[in-house]
């Protein structure tokens, strides 16, 4: 099993899964700012879901990673640590970028993210979804 011809298939896969989740959000838009809103909001709630997913995986991977180059020789015991270093410092990133967004996109926004549910970015539409009258 060649494991750079198989990381080179994820990282390619992975290349178009992102493209695909940029382009069904912006499929979604419509004209107006309700809509921009919308569209930023599932943004942030997938980038969010993914994003934490995907942190939590790298993690328990770049430690089964270095655990199993521990038990190998030496030159399979360096490169286990380069690679779970790799992981680990890409599940930092990650999780940088989960906390972050929100922020950002209050920002482009201009408003203030809701410290309750931070991907909260819908502009009201005069109907008014919460509670009853």
């Amino acid at each position: 099993m060649d494991i750079f011809k198989t990381m080179n298939k994820i990282n390619a896969i992975g290349k178009y899964l992102i493209i695909a989740v940029f382009v069904v959000n912006l499929l979604s838009v419509s004209s107006g700012a309700s809509a921009i809103g919308n569209a930023l909001s599932q943004l942030c709630v997938i980038s969010q879901t993914f994003l934490g997913a995907a942190a939590m995986v790298m993690i328990i991977l770049a430690g089964a990673t270095y655990a199993i180059g521990q038990v190998l020789g030496a030159e399979t015991r360096a490169r286990a640590s380069v690679w779970a270093t790799a992981m680990l410092t890409g599940a930092v990133v990650g999780i940088m970028i989960y906390v972050i967004t929100p922020h950002i996109v209050a920002a482009l926004l201009g408003r203030d993210a809701d410290p309750e549910n931070p991907c909260n970015f819908q502009i009201g539409d005069g109907g008014g979804s919460g509670g009853g009258s």
